[in-house]
Protein backbone atom coordinates (compact mmCIF):
# COMPACT_ATOMS: atom_id res chain seq x y z
CA UNK A 1 0.00 0.00 0.00
CA UNK A 2 1.21 3.30 -0.83
CA UNK A 3 2.49 5.56 1.79
CA UNK A 4 0.73 8.76 1.96
CA UNK A 5 2.54 12.23 1.81
CA UNK A 6 3.41 14.56 4.83
CA UNK A 7 1.95 17.61 4.60
CA UNK A 8 2.75 20.90 5.54
CA UNK A 9 0.13 23.42 8.37
CA UNK A 10 -1.44 24.38 4.58
CA UNK A 11 -2.34 20.76 3.11
CA UNK A 12 0.71 21.04 0.48
CA UNK A 13 3.22 18.03 0.57
CA UNK A 14 5.78 19.22 2.41
CA UNK A 15 9.35 20.06 1.38
CA UNK A 16 11.78 17.03 0.16
CA UNK A 17 14.27 15.59 -1.75
CA UNK A 18 11.35 14.87 -4.79
CA UNK A 19 11.15 18.74 -4.95
CA UNK A 20 14.89 19.12 -5.67
CA UNK A 21 14.88 15.63 -7.96
CA UNK A 22 12.31 17.52 -9.74
CA UNK A 23 13.62 20.99 -9.93
CA UNK A 24 17.07 19.74 -11.59
CA UNK A 25 15.05 17.17 -14.60
CA UNK A 26 13.62 20.45 -15.37
CA UNK A 27 17.22 22.11 -15.92
CA UNK A 28 18.43 18.79 -17.28
CA UNK A 29 15.49 19.29 -19.72
CA UNK A 30 16.67 22.97 -20.82
CA UNK A 31 20.28 21.63 -21.02
CA UNK A 32 19.99 19.03 -22.99
CA UNK A 33 18.55 21.28 -25.67
CA UNK A 34 21.28 24.18 -24.47
CA UNK A 35 24.38 21.56 -24.46
CA UNK A 36 24.73 21.94 -28.37
CA UNK A 37 25.02 25.64 -28.64
CA UNK A 38 28.82 25.63 -27.53
CA UNK A 39 28.91 23.54 -30.84
CA UNK A 40 27.46 25.98 -33.27
CA UNK A 41 30.10 28.05 -33.66
CA UNK A 42 32.40 25.05 -34.97
CA UNK A 43 29.02 24.06 -36.80
CA UNK A 44 28.71 27.33 -39.02
CA UNK A 45 32.40 28.37 -39.17
CA UNK A 46 33.86 24.31 -40.42
CA UNK A 47 30.90 22.80 -41.48
CA UNK A 48 29.27 25.40 -43.14
CA UNK A 49 31.96 27.90 -43.59
CA UNK A 50 30.40 30.96 -42.57
CA UNK A 51 33.10 31.92 -39.89
CA UNK A 52 32.95 35.75 -41.33
CA UNK A 53 28.71 35.74 -41.47
CA UNK A 54 28.58 33.86 -38.18
CA UNK A 55 29.49 36.75 -35.27
CA UNK A 56 27.22 39.43 -37.47
CA UNK A 57 24.37 36.81 -37.60
CA UNK A 58 24.74 35.91 -33.73
CA UNK A 59 24.35 39.79 -32.75
CA UNK A 60 21.43 39.83 -35.14
CA UNK A 61 19.11 36.97 -33.55
CA UNK A 62 19.85 38.72 -30.09
CA UNK A 63 17.53 41.04 -31.07
CA UNK A 64 15.23 38.51 -31.27
CA UNK A 65 16.01 38.09 -27.88
CA UNK A 66 15.74 41.50 -26.45
CA UNK A 67 12.08 41.37 -27.97
CA UNK A 68 11.56 37.70 -26.90
CA UNK A 69 11.91 36.99 -23.66
CA UNK A 70 10.51 40.15 -21.93
CA UNK A 71 7.80 40.14 -23.77
CA UNK A 72 7.00 36.32 -23.09
CA UNK A 73 7.57 37.31 -19.78
CA UNK A 74 5.28 39.58 -19.31
CA UNK A 75 2.83 37.64 -21.11
CA UNK A 76 2.93 35.62 -17.96
CA UNK A 77 2.90 37.55 -15.10
CA UNK A 78 -0.52 38.77 -16.85
CA UNK A 79 -1.99 35.49 -17.97
CA UNK A 80 -5.17 35.62 -15.18
CA UNK A 81 -6.34 31.89 -16.66
CA UNK A 82 -6.89 29.25 -14.19
CA UNK A 83 -5.05 26.06 -15.55
CA UNK A 84 -5.34 22.98 -13.73
CA UNK A 85 -2.10 22.75 -11.87
CA UNK A 86 -0.41 25.86 -12.22
CA UNK A 87 0.22 28.42 -15.04
CA UNK A 88 4.25 28.04 -15.20
CA UNK A 89 4.28 24.64 -15.54
CA UNK A 90 1.79 24.44 -18.21
CA UNK A 91 4.08 26.87 -20.62
CA UNK A 92 6.83 24.79 -19.13
CA UNK A 93 4.69 22.12 -21.13
CA UNK A 94 4.43 23.78 -24.17
CA UNK A 95 7.90 24.81 -24.54
CA UNK A 96 9.00 21.60 -24.35
CA UNK A 97 7.53 20.05 -27.05
CA UNK A 98 8.76 22.72 -29.54
CA UNK A 99 12.18 21.96 -28.06
CA UNK A 100 11.93 18.66 -29.71
CA UNK A 101 12.49 19.76 -33.05
CA UNK A 102 13.57 23.65 -32.10
CA UNK A 103 17.36 22.43 -31.15
CA UNK A 104 18.03 20.45 -34.28
CA UNK A 105 16.71 23.70 -36.50
CA UNK A 106 20.03 25.48 -35.28
CA UNK A 107 21.75 22.13 -36.94
CA UNK A 108 20.12 22.16 -40.56
CA UNK A 109 23.27 20.21 -42.31
CA UNK A 110 22.31 22.34 -45.78
CA UNK A 111 25.98 22.93 -47.26
CA UNK A 112 25.53 23.50 -50.81
CA UNK A 113 23.08 26.61 -50.19
CA UNK A 114 24.13 29.46 -50.96
CA UNK A 115 25.58 32.23 -48.19
CA UNK A 116 22.30 34.59 -47.95
CA UNK A 117 20.10 31.25 -47.84
CA UNK A 118 22.37 29.63 -45.26
CA UNK A 119 22.24 33.23 -42.98
CA UNK A 120 17.91 33.26 -43.33
CA UNK A 121 18.17 29.21 -42.42
CA UNK A 122 19.93 30.38 -39.32
CA UNK A 123 18.36 33.16 -38.11
CA UNK A 124 15.08 31.42 -38.90
CA UNK A 125 16.19 28.31 -37.10
CA UNK A 126 17.44 29.88 -33.97
CA UNK A 127 14.44 32.54 -33.71
CA UNK A 128 12.46 28.77 -33.26
CA UNK A 129 14.37 27.28 -30.91
CA UNK A 130 14.83 30.54 -28.83
CA UNK A 131 11.16 31.48 -29.01
CA UNK A 132 10.84 27.02 -27.74
CA UNK A 133 13.48 27.76 -25.31
CA UNK A 134 12.24 31.14 -23.62
CA UNK A 135 8.26 29.67 -22.99
CA UNK A 136 10.16 26.84 -21.08
CA UNK A 137 13.09 28.76 -19.76
CA UNK A 138 11.75 31.57 -17.85
CA UNK A 139 8.40 29.95 -16.10
CA UNK A 140 10.92 27.12 -15.19
CA UNK A 141 13.50 29.89 -13.35
CA UNK A 142 10.27 31.96 -11.94
CA UNK A 143 8.77 28.67 -10.38
CA UNK A 144 11.54 28.48 -7.86
CA UNK A 145 10.01 31.06 -6.07
CA UNK A 146 7.17 29.57 -5.79
CA UNK A 147 7.94 26.48 -4.73
CA UNK A 148 9.38 27.44 -1.03
CA UNK A 149 9.34 30.81 0.57
CA UNK A 150 12.19 28.98 2.84
CA UNK A 151 15.76 30.54 2.14
CA UNK A 152 17.04 27.05 2.76
CA UNK A 153 14.68 25.13 0.57
CA UNK A 154 15.34 27.59 -2.05
CA UNK A 155 19.11 27.16 -1.92
CA UNK A 156 18.77 23.71 -2.21
CA UNK A 157 16.65 23.69 -5.04
CA UNK A 158 19.49 26.41 -6.57
CA UNK A 159 21.84 23.70 -5.65
CA UNK A 160 20.20 20.88 -7.40
CA UNK A 161 19.36 22.98 -10.59
CA UNK A 162 22.74 23.18 -10.83
CA UNK A 163 23.25 19.21 -10.74
CA UNK A 164 20.46 19.06 -13.46
CA UNK A 165 22.72 21.96 -15.47
CA UNK A 166 25.52 19.93 -14.34
CA UNK A 167 24.27 16.64 -16.07
CA UNK A 168 22.70 18.27 -18.79
CA UNK A 169 26.56 19.27 -20.22
CA UNK A 170 28.20 16.57 -18.75
CA UNK A 171 26.49 13.77 -21.08
CA UNK A 172 26.71 15.25 -24.33
CA UNK A 173 30.37 16.63 -23.36
CA UNK A 174 31.62 13.42 -23.16
CA UNK A 175 29.48 11.44 -25.83
CA UNK A 176 29.63 13.93 -28.70
CA UNK A 177 33.49 13.91 -28.94
CA UNK A 178 33.61 10.67 -30.26
CA UNK A 179 30.58 11.14 -32.45
CA UNK A 180 30.94 14.73 -34.40
CA UNK A 181 33.98 14.80 -35.33
CA UNK A 182 36.09 11.90 -38.46
CA UNK A 183 39.25 10.58 -38.00
CA UNK A 184 41.22 14.10 -39.12
CA UNK A 185 39.18 15.86 -36.09
CA UNK A 186 37.30 17.68 -38.27
CA UNK A 187 32.99 18.60 -37.89
CA UNK A 188 30.72 16.16 -39.35
CA UNK A 189 27.83 18.09 -39.34
CA UNK A 190 24.34 15.53 -40.29
CA UNK A 191 25.84 13.72 -36.52
CA UNK A 192 25.54 17.17 -35.36
CA UNK A 193 21.76 17.24 -36.12
CA UNK A 194 21.18 13.89 -35.17
CA UNK A 195 22.46 14.80 -31.91
CA UNK A 196 19.94 17.93 -31.23
CA UNK A 197 17.16 15.91 -32.50
CA UNK A 198 17.79 13.50 -29.98
CA UNK A 199 18.87 15.59 -27.22
CA UNK A 200 15.01 17.15 -28.16
CA UNK A 201 13.32 14.31 -26.81
CA UNK A 202 15.50 13.64 -23.55
CA UNK A 203 14.71 17.24 -22.70
CA UNK A 204 11.10 17.18 -23.68
CA UNK A 205 11.10 13.33 -21.00
CA UNK A 206 12.54 15.41 -18.31
CA UNK A 207 10.28 18.08 -18.51
CA UNK A 208 7.54 15.68 -18.04
CA UNK A 209 9.42 14.24 -14.67
CA UNK A 210 9.86 17.65 -13.25
CA UNK A 211 5.83 18.66 -14.22
CA UNK A 212 4.26 15.77 -12.79
CA UNK A 213 6.46 15.85 -9.35
CA UNK A 214 6.55 19.60 -8.50
CA UNK A 215 4.17 21.56 -5.60
CA UNK A 216 3.19 24.59 -5.72
CA UNK A 217 3.25 26.09 -2.29
CA UNK A 218 3.22 29.69 -2.18
CA UNK A 219 0.09 31.19 -3.10
CA UNK A 220 0.23 31.64 -6.57
CA UNK A 221 -3.03 34.59 -6.46
CA UNK A 222 -0.11 36.89 -4.60
CA UNK A 223 1.75 37.09 -7.67
CA UNK A 224 -0.91 38.45 -9.96
CA UNK A 225 -1.50 42.26 -10.20
CA UNK A 226 -4.74 42.67 -10.68
CA UNK A 227 -3.98 46.24 -11.84
CA UNK A 228 -0.63 44.99 -14.27
CA UNK A 229 -0.18 48.00 -17.17
CA UNK A 230 0.40 47.24 -20.62
CA UNK A 231 4.19 45.86 -21.26
CA UNK A 232 6.66 48.04 -21.69
CA UNK A 233 9.71 47.44 -22.69
CA UNK A 234 11.44 50.15 -21.96
CA UNK A 235 9.54 50.70 -18.40
CA UNK A 236 10.38 47.40 -17.83
CA UNK A 237 13.98 47.77 -17.98
CA UNK A 238 13.83 50.74 -15.89
CA UNK A 239 12.47 48.84 -13.02
CA UNK A 240 15.03 45.75 -14.01
CA UNK A 241 18.11 48.40 -13.39
CA UNK A 242 16.48 49.92 -10.30
CA UNK A 243 16.51 46.19 -8.94
CA UNK A 244 20.07 46.40 -7.64
CA UNK A 245 20.53 42.33 -6.24
CA UNK A 246 19.17 41.63 -9.64
CA UNK A 247 21.46 43.86 -11.43
CA UNK A 248 24.35 42.28 -9.55
CA UNK A 249 23.17 38.79 -10.52
CA UNK A 250 23.01 39.60 -14.22
CA UNK A 251 26.31 40.87 -14.67
CA UNK A 252 27.92 37.78 -12.40
CA UNK A 253 25.47 35.39 -14.62
CA UNK A 254 26.97 37.35 -17.48
CA UNK A 255 30.39 36.87 -17.05
CA UNK A 256 29.85 32.92 -16.33
CA UNK A 257 28.54 32.95 -19.90
CA UNK A 258 30.96 34.69 -21.21
CA UNK A 259 33.37 32.54 -20.10
CA UNK A 260 31.83 29.39 -20.89
CA UNK A 261 30.27 30.04 -24.15
CA UNK A 262 33.06 32.04 -25.21
CA UNK A 263 35.84 29.81 -24.43
CA UNK A 264 34.06 26.73 -25.30
CA UNK A 265 34.43 28.10 -29.28
CA UNK A 266 38.39 28.19 -28.72
CA UNK A 267 38.65 25.44 -25.64
CA UNK A 268 37.34 23.06 -28.61
CA UNK A 269 40.15 24.48 -31.27
CA UNK A 270 42.80 23.95 -28.72
CA UNK A 271 41.76 20.39 -28.25
CA UNK A 272 41.90 20.29 -32.44
CA UNK A 273 44.74 22.04 -33.05
CA UNK A 274 47.19 22.35 -30.02
CA UNK A 275 46.35 19.18 -27.50
CA UNK A 276 45.37 17.32 -30.85
CA UNK A 277 43.24 15.21 -29.41
CA UNK A 278 39.40 15.78 -29.30
CA UNK A 279 38.35 12.29 -28.02
CA UNK A 280 39.88 13.10 -24.66
CA UNK A 281 38.09 16.73 -24.69
CA UNK A 282 34.70 15.67 -22.72
CA UNK A 283 36.77 14.08 -20.33
CA UNK A 284 38.77 16.51 -19.25
CA UNK A 285 35.77 19.07 -19.29
CA UNK A 286 34.27 16.66 -17.04
CA UNK A 287 36.98 15.86 -14.45
CA UNK A 288 36.76 19.81 -14.00
CA UNK A 289 33.51 19.44 -12.54
CA UNK A 290 34.20 17.37 -10.02
CA UNK A 291 34.69 19.93 -6.93
CA UNK A 292 31.30 21.40 -8.63
CA UNK A 293 29.53 17.60 -7.44
CA UNK A 294 31.87 17.66 -4.32
CA UNK A 295 30.08 21.15 -3.17
CA UNK A 296 26.62 20.94 -3.94
CA UNK A 297 25.60 18.81 -1.23
CA UNK A 298 27.21 21.20 1.28
CA UNK A 299 25.19 24.12 -0.24
CA UNK A 300 22.63 24.15 1.92
CA UNK A 301 23.92 24.13 5.00
CA UNK A 302 26.47 25.99 3.94
CA UNK A 303 24.09 29.42 3.11
CA UNK A 304 22.01 28.78 6.49
CA UNK A 305 25.75 29.04 7.85
CA UNK A 306 27.89 31.98 6.03
CA UNK A 307 24.35 33.48 3.41
CA UNK A 308 24.48 32.86 -0.60
CA UNK A 309 25.92 36.62 -1.29
CA UNK A 310 28.94 35.48 1.29
CA UNK A 311 29.71 31.87 -0.41
CA UNK A 312 29.57 33.36 -3.89
CA UNK A 313 31.86 36.19 -3.25
CA UNK A 314 34.30 33.42 -2.35
CA UNK A 315 33.42 31.54 -5.20
CA UNK A 316 34.28 34.26 -7.51
CA UNK A 317 37.62 34.56 -5.84
CA UNK A 318 38.59 31.16 -6.65
CA UNK A 319 37.75 31.31 -9.93
CA UNK A 320 39.90 34.31 -10.72
CA UNK A 321 42.77 32.02 -8.91
CA UNK A 322 42.28 29.86 -11.44
CA UNK A 323 42.04 31.89 -14.53
CA UNK A 324 45.30 33.55 -13.80
CA UNK A 325 46.95 30.20 -13.01
CA UNK A 326 46.03 29.51 -16.71
CA UNK A 327 48.16 32.05 -18.19
CA UNK A 328 51.23 29.98 -17.54
CA UNK A 329 51.88 28.28 -20.75
CA UNK A 330 54.01 25.58 -21.77
CA UNK A 331 53.70 25.28 -25.63
CA UNK A 332 57.23 23.37 -25.93
CA UNK A 333 55.96 20.52 -23.16
CA UNK A 334 51.68 20.34 -24.09
CA UNK A 335 51.45 17.15 -21.67
CA UNK A 336 52.75 19.47 -19.11
CA UNK A 337 50.19 22.07 -20.38
CA UNK A 338 47.27 19.74 -20.42
CA UNK A 339 47.95 18.92 -16.52
CA UNK A 340 48.72 22.65 -15.50
CA UNK A 341 45.15 23.63 -17.65
CA UNK A 342 43.09 20.20 -15.68
CA UNK A 343 44.82 21.88 -12.33
CA UNK A 344 43.82 25.23 -13.14
CA UNK A 345 40.14 24.21 -14.59
CA UNK A 346 39.82 22.14 -10.90
CA UNK A 347 40.45 25.52 -9.09
CA UNK A 348 38.18 27.69 -11.55
CA UNK A 349 35.34 24.72 -11.63
CA UNK A 350 35.23 25.11 -7.83
CA UNK A 351 34.83 28.77 -7.61
CA UNK A 352 32.07 28.51 -10.38
CA UNK A 353 30.56 25.42 -8.12
CA UNK A 354 30.44 27.59 -5.08
CA UNK A 355 28.40 29.93 -7.21
CA UNK A 356 26.26 28.28 -9.20
CA UNK A 357 24.77 26.54 -6.66
CA UNK A 358 23.62 29.49 -5.15
CA UNK A 359 22.68 31.65 -8.18
CA UNK A 360 19.39 30.62 -9.08
CA UNK A 361 18.66 31.07 -5.73
CA UNK A 362 19.60 34.62 -5.11
CA UNK A 363 17.94 35.89 -8.33
CA UNK A 364 14.73 34.35 -6.48
CA UNK A 365 15.91 36.41 -3.35
CA UNK A 366 16.03 39.69 -6.55
CA UNK A 367 12.64 39.00 -7.36
CA UNK A 368 10.87 38.99 -3.58
CA UNK A 369 13.30 42.48 -3.65
CA UNK A 370 11.60 43.69 -6.45
CA UNK A 371 8.37 43.01 -4.47
CA UNK A 372 9.83 44.73 -1.03
CA UNK A 373 10.22 47.86 -2.38
CA UNK A 374 8.21 48.20 -5.19
CA UNK A 375 5.14 46.01 -3.58
CA UNK A 376 4.79 44.43 -6.95
CA UNK A 377 5.42 40.95 -7.66
CA UNK A 378 7.03 40.31 -10.93
CA UNK A 379 8.49 37.15 -11.79
CA UNK A 380 7.92 36.61 -15.27
CA UNK A 381 9.52 40.26 -15.94
CA UNK A 382 12.41 40.18 -13.79
CA UNK A 383 12.84 37.42 -14.74
CA UNK A 384 12.46 37.34 -18.52
CA UNK A 385 15.05 40.80 -18.55
CA UNK A 386 18.03 38.34 -16.25
CA UNK A 387 17.33 35.60 -19.04
CA UNK A 388 17.72 38.20 -21.73
CA UNK A 389 20.90 39.86 -20.51
CA UNK A 390 22.06 36.31 -19.75
CA UNK A 391 21.24 35.31 -23.18
CA UNK A 392 23.01 38.44 -24.47
CA UNK A 393 26.43 37.13 -23.10
CA UNK A 394 25.51 33.61 -24.82
CA UNK A 395 25.58 35.34 -27.97
CA UNK A 396 28.39 37.88 -27.63
CA UNK A 397 30.60 35.65 -25.98
CA UNK A 398 31.54 33.00 -28.62
CA UNK A 399 30.95 35.88 -31.71
CA UNK A 400 33.50 37.53 -29.92
CA UNK A 401 35.78 34.71 -28.95
CA UNK A 402 35.12 34.39 -32.83
CA UNK A 403 36.04 37.25 -34.04
CA UNK A 404 38.98 37.50 -31.75
CA UNK A 405 40.14 33.86 -33.46
CA UNK A 406 40.36 35.54 -36.93
CA UNK A 407 43.11 38.00 -36.01
CA UNK A 408 45.16 34.82 -34.47
CA UNK A 409 44.87 32.70 -37.33
CA UNK A 410 41.55 30.80 -37.22
CA UNK A 411 40.35 31.66 -40.66
CA UNK A 412 39.35 29.52 -44.00
CA UNK A 413 41.99 27.51 -45.39
CA UNK A 414 40.43 25.12 -48.12
CA UNK A 415 37.18 24.73 -50.02
CA UNK A 416 33.93 22.16 -49.31
CA UNK A 417 33.32 20.36 -52.15
CA UNK A 418 31.00 23.19 -53.64
CA UNK A 419 34.25 25.24 -53.97
CA UNK A 420 32.95 27.63 -50.83
CA UNK A 421 35.46 28.65 -48.44
CA UNK A 422 35.93 26.54 -45.26
CA UNK A 423 38.32 25.59 -41.90
CA UNK A 424 40.40 22.50 -42.37
CA UNK A 425 41.23 21.88 -38.92
CA UNK A 426 44.44 19.32 -40.72
CA UNK A 427 45.77 23.06 -42.01
CA UNK A 428 45.47 24.84 -39.26
CA UNK A 429 49.44 25.89 -37.23
CA UNK A 430 50.12 24.60 -33.96
CA UNK A 431 50.57 28.55 -33.39
CA UNK A 432 47.32 28.62 -34.18
CA UNK A 433 46.59 26.44 -31.05
CA UNK A 434 48.72 28.11 -29.22
CA UNK A 435 46.89 31.02 -29.69
CA UNK A 436 43.76 29.55 -28.71
CA UNK A 437 45.46 28.50 -25.23
CA UNK A 438 46.42 32.04 -24.33
CA UNK A 439 42.40 33.56 -25.43
CA UNK A 440 41.13 30.64 -23.20
CA UNK A 441 43.26 32.28 -20.38
CA UNK A 442 41.96 36.07 -20.53
CA UNK A 443 38.07 34.59 -21.58
CA UNK A 444 37.92 33.02 -18.22
CA UNK A 445 39.93 35.59 -16.31
CA UNK A 446 37.35 38.17 -18.17
CA UNK A 447 33.91 36.24 -16.41
CA UNK A 448 35.77 35.76 -13.22
CA UNK A 449 36.23 39.43 -12.62
CA UNK A 450 32.73 40.14 -13.74
CA UNK A 451 31.12 37.87 -11.50
CA UNK A 452 33.46 39.43 -8.90
CA UNK A 453 32.26 42.78 -9.37
CA UNK A 454 28.92 41.70 -9.71
CA UNK A 455 28.65 39.92 -6.83
CA UNK A 456 30.53 41.76 -4.30
CA UNK A 457 30.16 45.55 -5.51
CA UNK A 458 26.78 45.42 -7.03
CA UNK A 459 24.42 42.60 -5.36
CA UNK A 460 23.29 43.66 -1.68
CA UNK A 461 21.45 41.14 -0.02
CA UNK A 462 23.70 39.85 2.34
CA UNK A 463 22.37 37.43 5.00
CA UNK A 464 21.80 40.16 7.49
CA UNK A 465 19.73 42.33 4.91
CA UNK A 466 18.03 38.88 3.14
CA UNK A 467 16.78 38.00 6.61
CA UNK A 468 15.35 41.75 7.17
CA UNK A 469 13.42 41.84 3.86
CA UNK A 470 12.23 38.16 4.40
CA UNK A 471 10.62 38.93 7.55
CA UNK A 472 8.94 41.68 6.42
CA UNK A 473 7.52 40.31 3.36
CA UNK A 474 6.21 37.52 5.73
CA UNK A 475 4.54 40.12 8.31
CA UNK A 476 2.91 42.00 4.83
CA UNK A 477 1.70 38.66 3.35
CA UNK A 478 0.20 37.99 7.00
CA UNK A 479 -1.18 41.53 7.40
CA UNK A 480 -2.74 41.26 3.83
CA UNK A 481 -4.31 37.92 5.12
CA UNK A 482 -6.05 39.37 8.04
CA UNK A 483 -7.04 42.24 5.75
CA UNK A 484 -8.81 39.73 3.40
CA UNK A 485 -10.77 37.95 6.63
CA UNK A 486 -11.76 41.23 7.59
CA UNK A 487 -13.42 42.38 4.58
CA UNK A 488 -14.93 38.94 4.39
CA UNK A 489 -16.14 38.91 7.97
CA UNK A 490 -17.80 42.32 6.98
CA UNK A 491 -19.63 41.38 4.22
CA UNK A 492 -20.90 38.59 6.04
CA UNK A 493 -22.41 40.75 8.48
CA UNK A 494 -23.55 43.50 6.03
CA UNK A 495 -25.49 40.35 4.19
Amino acid sequence: MKKPPQLDANGKRKFSIRDSFAYAAGDLGCNMSFALKGTMALFWSQFMGMRLWYPILLIIVQVWDAINDPLIGSIIDADKHKYKRNKFLQYIWFGSIGLIIGGACCFLPITGAQPIAKAIIFIAGYVVWDAFYTIANVPYGSLLSLISSDPADRASLSAWRSIGSMLGNMVPMVILPFIIYDDNKNLIGENVFLAALIMGVLGFICFQFMIRNTEIRVDAEIKVNDDQPKFNVFEALKNFVHNRPAVGATLAAMGMFIGMQGASTAVQVVFQVYYQNTDISGIVQLFSMIPILLFTPLARKMVVKYGKKELAIFGSICSIIGALGLFIVTPNNPGLDLVIYILCQLVYSLGLGIYSTVSWAMMGDAIDYNEWKTGKREEGVVYAMHSFFRKLAQGLGPALAIFIMGFYGYVENDVNEFGEPIINIELLSFDVGVNMRWLVAILFLVAAVMQFIGLALIYNLDKKTLAKMSAELHRNVEADDDLTYTTAEDSDNLA
